[in-house]
């Protein structure tokens, strides 16, 4: 049902996406903060309404403040300083909130085109956290993981490539970035080790839909398509290297109603293993709606 559910989703979105075209273009060159924004990904809080094998949940928030460092609009190098926090908080008894992910990044990204320019390609690394805040015993009595309280801790280094490009067809801005995620055994919970993927590929498109002059002089993205995926290499409970099971999807809506200012309505699907801290070794597939922040402007 979920399958046939994803297929119905996508071919929606792309019925959306090429046949609402407008003859009109919106042609703007692309500057860093702007790449790195579409990079850093957005905040966004999910309605009680998810579709799948997921506890269920009141919601699901991802608070993704960005700081970025520069010198000035248009430079070719800048820093990014993210402090990304993911709740949960279930339907049980009190409403708990359970053992959040906090995800504090230091990303750098510098673009190898000498001017600011409509199609570009930029180079980003990252040095990231990933923890619970909890220090627990990682397994309980029963030898199954402690999802309540163990400890959950990983650090990680991710190089890519970001290119961005033009589509005048479309009117719209496209964006494809590819990398290399290492999570060092030495910087790694000792727990982790054989059951967690220290080693993951992770490619990403994204499709911002833009308006035309004469209906938007903002320039903001009304549609935007987010697709991911990520394959994860190493020791993981002895799967086999080509098992689905390594590999994690996720396909976002996103749509800007011309009435809102800095947020809109979103639907995504994912499926792979669960990206929620010391709850990695679930594999879940859901279908989900909710609200999210898109304030990229081209």
């Amino acid at each position: 049902m979920i399958k046939h559910l994803y297929i119905l989703l996508i071919l929606s979105f792309y019925t959306v996406f090429v046949f609402g075209q407008k003859q009109d273009s919106v042609m703007s060159n692309i500057c860093l903060t702007s790449i790195a924004q579409v990079s850093q990904g957005e905040s966004y809080v999910t309605f009680p309404t998810d579709i799948g094998n997921i506890e269920p949940l009141i919601f699901e928030a991802n608070i993704n403040a960005s700081f970025y460092i520069r010198t000035s609009q248009d430079a070719r190098l800048i820093g990014v300083l993210t402090s990304q926090i993911i709740i949960r908080m279930y339907q049980e008894y009190s409403l708990p909130v359970r053992t959040p992910s906090y995800m504090p990044q230091l990303t750098a990204y510098y673009r190898l085109s000498p001017k600011v320019s409509v199609n570009s390609l930029s180079l980003m690394s990252r040095f990231a956290h990933h923890s619970n805040g909890q220090d627990g015993s990682f397994y309980l009595d029963n030898g199954e993981i402690n999802t309540q309280s163990g400890n959950f801790s990983t650090n990680y280094v991710e190089l890519g490539l970001i290119k961005n490009h033009f589509n005048k067809r479309f009117n719209a801005n496209q964006f494809f970035s590819t990398s290399f995620e290492w999570h060092p055994k030495k910087l790694t919970d000792e727990d982790l080790i054989g059951k967690y993927s220290l080693y993951r590929w992770n490619t990403i498109f994204s499709i911002f839909k833009l308006p035309t002059e004469k209906t938007n002089r903002k320039k903001r993205a009304s549609i935007s398509l987010k697709g991911k995926t990520t394959w994860m290499f190493g020791d993981i409970y002895e799967k086999d290297f080509f098992s689905l099971d390594r590999f994690n999807f996720s396909f976002t809506f996103f749509y800007h109603p011309k009435f809102l200012e800095d947020i809109g309505l979103f639907a995504s699907i994912y499926n792979g293993l669960d990206y929620y801290n010391i709850y990695f070794n679930h594999q879940i597939t859901i279908l989900r709606f909710g609200i999210m922040t898109e304030k990229i402007k081209f």
